[in-house]
């Protein structure tokens, strides 16, 4: 708990977050991957024709819905010079995906099926080709779009490469100026024109490299007029809580609970993973975790776990407090890992057939566990600010209790090669996975999973 802390001036006009929020559930998507786009093309974006290709994203969302799901988050859609995360002009759709009426037309078509829609705000950086960085280079300190950039122009002379920041070492990512406010005003801008365009909130890129005195400047002046807007910051380190407490934010993505729940179980070694959980539970005093097994960064779930291991990795996503996601095709199992070089994200990026593939075998049974579990979270909405207690602990077998006064969820992982006798922890049910209840306790089998209500 932190009743001890210090009073933050943020902190008293840090709002509840929107109530929609208790029941949605994302299904992440890296649009430039999926629509097969060439994410290192050749040309510049003036250059290149406009690719219709975001319809492409229309024919999955009756599978969005098929799983439970009720939330559509898509990494960079502006217009950039590369990946996505170089933009080049914050009001314009990336020609590779296609242009407003397409991305209109996306957005009403998730609208009519209940889907929300998140965008991913690149905000701490732009590519070297934005206009605004492009003026910087030919008209130095007196470019209309200085202040958008921290520069110490003494002794600069025109012609000179311009002395700014980079982006964690990449060359081709120019860090704005969060101290100005040309650069606050611009992502405000940018945040209430998509707003207004139907999306539900944002995700912040690179949250943690931006000083959460920005954020709180920002964000409550697009809650102004966008009250209901949601915002999660992408923090890798720090301290989540203060950052959440002084930034205003939301929620923040929950990359310590990811690593336990990996390392947990591919080590075998539960230990580590209800030391994360346990650590998760300290953070809910402040907020609701972005909670995940898999994103466009990282490892896919079943590379990292094993394919017979994934459903474990998502029994304990949806069975502890949050707000999850499931980063497309690891309802599949599919596979990809991700390597420290140039290109080395395209393998957990890939292109995505025209329409959803009908599952069979491993892949089938992962598609319905997922949609057990999405199913039990949906009945049990408290889910999403619950605390979880650890009932049973071995290096591989773990037994959690996730519960109110009046409910509870059990989760049960045998990571072992042998079947298993574990605590019940009253639970009277069996909602998905394989397990037995009898009056010895809970059976499963040899590198079985189980979540139960009691």
């Amino acid at each position: 708990m932190d009743t001890a802390a210090e009073p933050n001036p943020a902190a008293a006009t840090r709002p509840i977050e929107p109530a929609w929020v208790e029941h949605v559930m994302w299904w992440h998507v890296y649009p430039l991957g999926f629509v097969g786009a060439e994410v290192r093309p050749d040309t510049t974006v003036d250059a290149r024709p406009v690719e219709h290709r975001l319809g492409h994203l229309e024919g999955w969302l009756e599978h969005v819905v098929d799983l439970g799901l009720n939330g559509l988050l898509l990494g960079p859609v502006f217009a950039s010079s590369s990946h996505g995360y170089d933009t080049v002009d914050h009001f314009r759709i990336d020609p590779r995906l296609g242009d407003d009426a397409d991305f209109d037309r996306l957005v009403a078509a998730a609208r009519e099926r209940g889907i929300r829609v998140l965008l991913d705000g690149v905000f701490n950086h732009v590519g070297r080709e934005h206009p605004a960085f492009r003026q910087l280079e030919t008209a130095g300190p007196d470019a209309d779009t200085a202040g958008l950039f921290a520069v110490d122009w003494s002794g600069w002379q025109p012609g000179q490469p311009v002395p700014v920041g980079s982006f964690e070492g990449h060359d081709i990512l120019v860090a704005l100026d969060h101290a100005s406010q040309q650069t606050e005003d611009l992502v405000v801008a940018v945040m209430t024109h998509w707003l207004e365009r139907g999306i539900d909130g944002w995700r912040l890129d690179a949250a943690y490299a931006v000083l959460p005195a920005f954020w709180a400047r920002v964000l409550p002046r697009v809650r102004e007029r966008f009250p209901g807007a949601w915002f999660s910051g992408e923090v890798i380190h720090g301290d989540t809580a203060a950052i959440v407490r002084e930034s205003t934010m939301d929620s923040t993505t929950q990359y310590e609970l990811w690593q336990g729940i990996w390392h947990g179980i591919a080590d075998r070694n539960c230990f580590e993973l209800a030391h994360a959980i346990e650590r998760h539970d300290e953070l809910l005093a402040t907020s609701a975790p972005s909670t995940f097994v898999g994103n466009h960064d990282v490892t896919r779930i079943a590379s990292a776990v094993g394919e017979g291991f994934v459903g474990h990795a998502v029994a304990v996503l949806f069975t502890v407090a949050g707000t999850p996601s499931v980063y497309a095709g690891d309802e599949f199992g599919w596979t990809g890992v991700k390597e420290q070089r140039e290109g080395g994200d395209d393998a957990v990026r890939p292109a995505f057939p025209a329409t959803p593939p009908e599952p069979s075998g491993t892949a089938a049974e992962l598609v319905h566990a997922h949609q057990a579990l999405v199913a039990l979270r949906r009945r049990h909405p408290w889910l999403h600010r619950a605390h979880t207690d650890v009932v049973h602990l071995t290096n591989e077998t773990l037994v959690l209790r996730t519960a109110t006064d009046r409910e509870a969820v059990v989760t049960a992982l045998n990571l072992s090669p042998d079947p298993v006798v574990l605590p019940a922890a009253d639970a009277t049910r069996v909602e998905a996975g394989r397990a037995d209840l009898s009056e010895g306790g809970l059976r499963l089998p040899a590198g079985a999973w189980a979540v139960l209500t009691a």
